[in-house]
């Protein structure tokens, strides 16, 4: 990594083409067979009696975190029990993908999740059994991009990182390799 300059050092893409694939190069016979991060879908709850200004700023403090904005979703169907009613907005999704995925994850990795006060790393029992991994924040303050003076109320995001892995273990691997920070003493158990 010495003749990398210091713009490609920082680059989590860049790390994973020069460190990740070559240390898991080993255990696939095909270069392309290496897992990879393909997308990163965030999804955020607006709650059921939020109103226009609210989803504004929850847009646009999610385009602050991102770099990109996201799609309100709607209900699809009536819930009396909830006051949902029919095309009501519900929250926000948005998938990253390509430089912004990679740049997302850098400073998920190196900023925000060292921010969280008391974390002590996220669990290995998260993965979907597909090769996926997800995880929920409680709160978007961990993020640098949000100022707390003007923050409103904390709502809390999904974070579901897709691979290419065909097993839980790959993907632990990936994960592990790029810098994810899970818990200390856990072991990864195959079930």
């Amino acid at each position: 990594m010495e003749n990398l300059t210091p713009d490609i050092k920082h680059n989590l893409y860049y790390y994973y083409l020069a460190q990740v694939v070559p240390n898991l190069r080993p255990k696939y016979k095909n270069i392309h067979q290496v897992p990879k991060i393909t997308k990163i879908v965030i999804n955020q709850s607006a709650g059921s009696n939020s109103n226009s200004k609210d989803l504004n700023i929850l847009l646009d403090e999610l385009a602050k975190i991102t770099g990109q904005y996201g799609k309100l979703t709607q209900a699809k169907k009536s819930i009396a029990g909830f006051g949902i009613t029919k095309s009501d907005f519900l929250g926000i999704k948005l998938t990253l993908r390509r430089q912004r995925m990679y740049y997302f994850l850098n400073r998920l990795i190196n900023l925000s999740l060292p921010r969280i006060r008391d974390f002590q790393g996220l669990t290995v029992t998260s993965f979907d059994g597909y090769g996926n991994y997800s995880f929920g924040v409680e709160e978007q303050l961990m993020f640098p991009e949000i100022n707390p003076e003007s923050f409103g109320s904390s709502k809390g995001l999904q974070i579901s990182i897709v691979t290419t892995a065909k097993t839980d273990e790959e993907a632990y691997l990936l994960l592990k390799s790029l810098g994810m920070p899970f818990k200390q003493n856990t072991k990864f158990v195959v079930e």
